[in-house]
């Protein structure tokens, strides 16, 4: 997978799904904001690690949350399932290529000459 054009996802704000009975939290940590907040474009770069990781976190329990309200019935609308798990699986491949390329840089990096 190509991560061309990655800057563009760092701005990237989940899918805002209906609210989940005990997610109020969920759905907050869901909607913070990418390097375009108070800290700028100076945000670190461990910082804004974090932060994907943590967007990636919330995202995927949201959409296992909507799954269980699916499998049990409680879900009117099932596309808002079907979005939330398609978002989950794209935020994660997404997740995975960068990490990779990190990993490709470091290893680079190492085999330089001091």
């Amino acid at each position: 997978m190509s991560v061309s054009g990655i800057e563009s996802v760092a701005g990237f704000t989940p899918y805002a799904a209906p609210q989940v009975a005990g997610a109020d939290a969920l759905n907050g940590a869901a909607r913070t904001s990418g390097p375009q907040g108070p800290e700028g474009p100076n945000k670190d770069f461990g910082d804004m690690v974090i932060d994907g990781i943590e967007r990636l976190s919330a995202t995927q329990q949201q959409s296992d949350a909507l799954a269980v309200q699916a499998a049990t019935g409680d879900l009117s609308n099932i596309h808002d399932y079907t979005i939330a798990a398609t978002q989950a699986q794209v935020m994660t491949q997404v997740t995975v290529a960068v990490r990779n390329k990190a990993l490709e840089a470091f290893t680079e990096m190492m085999r330089m000459p001091v």
